[in-house]
């Protein structure tokens, strides 16, 4: 008899500053410590947009604009299936306040490496370091 895994729907904000990408790290979790795209789960009824922009206001305080799709992730953990939609997004207003990650960093698209990225990341790093 086969199982259905657990399917998780999220969205992540590749935050871009003056050529710099924005990356947190987890502070909570199964994945604690490793470095990611801020966003989370994209509620019922919402669209991905709506969630990454609601995500950011609760996470940093912060608001943004929601841009172009960048990538759709698709990646299987051990315990769960992820499907993450990566928009680019600027700062509308705010001071990127972590409320729930550890650490945050800026990083040009040359030092994208210098963080252990989640494993659901990393194929988006390689693209993003070819723009």
């Amino acid at each position: 008899m086969q199982t259905t895994r657990k399917h998780v729907t999220v969205a992540a904000a590749i935050i871009v500053d003056d050529g710099k990408i924005f990356a947190t790290q987890r502070g909570y979790g199964k994945f604690k410590d490793g470095w990611e795209f801020p966003g989370g789960k994209v509620e019922e009824g919402e669209t991905p947009q709506q969630a990454v922009k609601r995500e950011i206001m609760e996470e940093l305080d912060t608001e943004i604009e929601v841009g172009e799709l960048f990538d759709t992730v698709e990646y299987d953990y051990p315990d769960f299936h992820l499907t993450m939609y990566c928009f680019f997004c600027t700062i509308q207003s705010g001071d990127l306040v972590l409320k729930e990650h550890e650490a945050a960093k800026w990083l040009t698209r040359e030092n994208l490496d210098s963080v252990d990225w989640l494993p659901a990341d990393i194929d988006l790093i390689e693209k993003l370091k070819k723009l």
